[in-house]
């Protein structure tokens, strides 16, 4: 049966967390992972760097020996996508993912850790992953274990907990009426993360509403 996992990592033993030993104000969101030959290619977005210029940014990455490649793609607001190429001896938890049978759902980076979002056929194939992680060190702690089905059945419109959670607090607090009775910074505050963590989950969540309503209803 279909399997959904969600698990953690520290945030150092990711190279893209390392941004936050200079950033900590910052939310990085994985886009999509696209395997490329013998290279991993990430795109991801980077909440709340608005008053960091985007090539200081990138140069906390340059000299890493994970990374062979780094550039700013697109800009929007106060986040920004960014591209990097890994070099082809990584062998972190994007290596693990694309190299076992399982599918990155999601990935959403802060200062304290990594929360990643994988789907797959079944329950051997999350154990092959974390054995696979085992074997090359990676630190995955498994949080939740799900079938596909009551994933669904309680996630109307293929939204994740948190995001559901931040589109509902919102709205009941006030944030979408005009005008607005409420800041994202309180809404934050009453969650317990970060303002542009949470702008990263009212964006992501508008993102799947809006696919599978008006896209694909």
């Amino acid at each position: 049966m279909a399997t959904v996992a969600e698990f953690t990592i520290p945030a150092g033993d990711f190279p893209l967390g390392r941004a936050f030993e200079e950033f900590p104000e910052v939310t990085v969101e994985l886009e999509r992972v696209v395997p490329t030959g013998d290279a991993i290619v990430p795109y991801f977005w980077v909440h709340g760097i608005d008053h960091v210029p985007a090539e200081e940014f990138d140069a906390a990455f340059r000299h890493r020996p994970q990374v062979s490649v780094v550039q700013s793609v697109d800009e929007l607001d106060e986040s920004s996508l960014k591209r990097v190429t890994w070099t082809p001896e990584y062998g972190g938890v994007l290596r693990s993912i694309v190299e076992t049978d399982v599918v990155l759902v999601s990935g959403i980076g802060t200062a304290e850790n990594w929360t990643f979002e994988i789907r797959s056929e079944g329950r051997d194939e999350i154990a092959a992953f974390r054995a696979f992680c085992r074997e090359r060190g990676v630190p995955v702690e498994v949080r939740s274990l799900r079938s596909l089905e009551s994933v669904q059945g309680d996630r109307e419109y293929d939204l994740t907990d948190a995001q559901r959670e931040a589109l509902v607090l919102a709205l009941q607090s006030g944030y979408f009426d005009d005008p607005r009775r409420t800041k994202l910074e309180g809404i934050a505050e009453e969650l317990g993360i970060t303002r542009q963590s949470l702008a990263a989950r009212l964006r992501r969540g508008h993102y799947r509403l809006i696919e599978n309503t008006l896209v694909n209803p």
